[in-house]
């Protein structure tokens, strides 16, 4: 209870905030996975959550970044940045391209799974491929430098926000680009039976 309270009325309310989110994302996608298997309905609660975090919380970090200084900002979405000490043209950029493009396809994803649209892996294959790739080229860079422009000094900006929230935004990526491999597998064998079935 003590490292919490060390925490700053912003820092907490961020945590608040991430936590909430993952709550409304879960509701969402398991309200829209009614009567479906539960990889479905998993992959809909992940999916209105990755929604939310790259349109509520990444889109006003590229704003934040566009109009101030982050490291200057006491505000709440402002302190889930802080890990970052300094602008990066390089992190601008490719947050900008995850709040649209990955944002985006998440919400296209959500639909073409709801509505058993024919694209949905092709969707998601995309989607989980930009995932891990933003999150790489987020990251890896800075960690050969020795991370200059990362935080790794405070807890929560390393376990919480950089260990924690990251290694998740790999974990469900990388389940759901199993989940359509299987799924694309089965597609394909059961069109090579029918093939064979009408020579």
């Amino acid at each position: 209870m003590g490292a919490w309270l060390e925490l700053g009325a912003a820092a907490r309310g961020s945590l608040l905030l991430c936590a909430a989110l993952l709550v409304v994302g879960c509701a969402m996608g398991l309200s829209l996975g009614r009567g479906r298997g539960a990889a479905d309905r998993g992959a809909l609660a992940w999916l209105c959550y990755d929604a939310l975090v790259h349109f509520a919380l990444e889109g006003p970090f590229v704003y934040l970044s566009f109009i101030g200084n982050i490291a200057d900002s006491d505000g709440l979405i402002a302190s889930l940045w802080k890990r970052w000490l300094n602008f990066d043209p390089t992190i601008v950029s490719l947050e900008i391209l995850t709040v649209v493009l990955d944002g985006s396809l998440a919400l296209i994803l959500i639909y073409a799974i709801v509505k058993e649209k024919y694209y949905r892996h092709f969707v998601q294959i995309t989607l989980c491929v930009c995932e891990l790739y933003g999150g790489w080229m987020t990251f890896f860079p800075d960690w050969l430098m020795g991370s200059p422009n990362l935080n790794t000094r405070n807890w929560l900006y390393f376990w919480v926000y950089l260990v924690f929230f990251n290694s998740v935004w790999v974990l469900f990526p990388g389940l759901l680009l199993w989940q359509s491999w299987v799924e694309l597998k089965k597609m394909y064998h059961k069109g090579t039976s029918l093939g064979k079935k009408f020579q």
